[in-house]
């Protein structure tokens, strides 16, 4: 398969997640209040995701690692679908267990599409000898902005949660069906499962967590996506909550953020094969922490305005940067991307409940303070992200 080909379908691939990702942050205030959950309650709820998210990180190396990436991307979106549609009827009948275990469903398929879509978008800069990745994030962005106005409309218009969460998953499905067969079958596959014993796989696995250089580009990618994770899953509400905006101005805001998000991912490539993965991780921890300390302490719409804008600006690149680096070996790409996505998610598995249950008792402004170390520890390892092997030549 040509790669061109294939970087052009990722594009479309990797934003679809994000459309449905983002039209989910986008009606968490209505669902909120249809469930009549507390900000604690929220918390738990929102964990239901990141813990559906984690079981894919874990799972989706060892998977790829047997039958290769196009299968399991389609079996991804095929769990993203059918949770999309479980959280749509939760909400649609106020149940919350129903939500949860949507959620849980939907993060399973989120997470898994996570390492394959990145583990295919690694390969494809491997022949291009190109960076791609945070192009590829870039276009994730913009299917959460998509996302984000859709979900904004619909919450304008008041469509049902339902409606509007049914229509996505028709959406995800139908694209997904027709791109998949175009991708090439085996990428990421480096066992034959009639010949090999799984425990070498295991081996494989294992090793990886012994990596020093895996662990700290883990440990940055956790302070980027803890940024750019709370911002997901509570800006609206922080907005609401700590600025007395309403749920449409929310809604906006959180928009601000995916829209620089997306200007960072795709202005990304160009910055990093221009700067280096080192000079541009640590300017774009400063950019978040001054973002993150004008949100928390602005004290005005405007201020926390600039704040977002910085705050999706300097998260914009953390996660793919980090998902780059450990692709750097094609060999066992799958299991280490897996390996550092794991790291980097429990963001997302401890962030909402974490984050829920410390704005419960100092509000979500102050709790974002957990947020802004956790940038600043990012940034102050950030050499590990070196360049090795293939990509050092470049």
């Amino acid at each position: 398969m040509n790669p061109r080909v294939v970087r052009n379908i990722l594009f479309v691939l990797f934003a679809l997640p994000g459309v449905a990702f983002a039209s989910w942050v986008s009606r968490t205030p209505v669902i909120r209040d249809i469930l009549h959950a507390s900000t604690a309650e929220m918390g738990i709820i929102i964990f239901g995701l990141a813990a559906g998210s984690l079981l894919g990180l874990l799972s989706a190396g060892n998977v790829i690692y047997r039958i290769g990436g196009r299968s399991v991307i389609l079996g991804s979106a095929l769990l993203i679908v059918i949770g999309f549609l479980i959280v749509g009827l939760g909400a649609a009948f106020s149940f919350t267990s129903i939500v949860f275990v949507g959620l849980v469903i939907f993060g399973n398929g989120y997470g898994t599409a996570e390492v394959a879509l990145n583990v295919e978008g690694s390969a494809v800069e491997n022949q291009l000898n190109k960076t791609l990745l945070p192009a590829f994030h870039g276009s994730f962005s913009m299917g959460t902005l998509a996302g984000a106005i859709i979900g904004s409309g619909a919450a304008a218009v008041h469509v049902p949660v339902v409606v509007h969460f049914g229509a996505i998953a028709v959406i995800i499905a139908a694209v997904t069906f027709y791109l998949y067969r175009y991708l090439p079958r085996d990428t990421g596959k480096e066992q034959d499962v009639s010949s090999q014993k799984s425990g070498s796989n295991i081996k494989a696995q294992l090793a990886v967590w012994k990596e020093r250089r895996s662990l700290l580009i883990g440990i940055i990618m956790l302070g980027m996506a803890f940024a750019e994770g709370a911002a997901n899953d509570w800006l609206p509400l922080t907005m609401v909550d700590g600025y007395g905006v309403d749920s449409l101005t929310s809604s906006y805001m959180y928009g601000l953020f995916v829209a620089a998000m997306t200007i960072g991912r795709f202005t990304g490539g160009f910055i990093l094969d221009k700067f280096g993965r080192v000079p541009v991780l640590k300017g774009s921890a400063v950019l978040a922490a001054v973002g993150i300390i004008l949100v928390i302490w602005g004290q005005h719409d405007l201020l926390a305005g600039l704040g977002i804008l910085l705050w999706g600006l300097g998260a914009s690149l953390g996660f793919p940067v980090g998902l780059s680096a450990a692709g750097d070996d094609p060999r066992g790409a799958a299991i280490r991307v897996g390996a550092v996505a794991t790291i980097g998610y429990l963001a997302f598995l401890v962030g909402p409940p974490g984050l829920g249950l410390l704005g419960e008792h100092v509000g979500l402004l102050h709790a974002l303070i957990v947020v802004l170390i956790g940038v600043i520890v990012a940034g102050l390892i950030s050499g590990a992200a070196r360049p090795v092997g293939m990509r050092k030549k470049k």
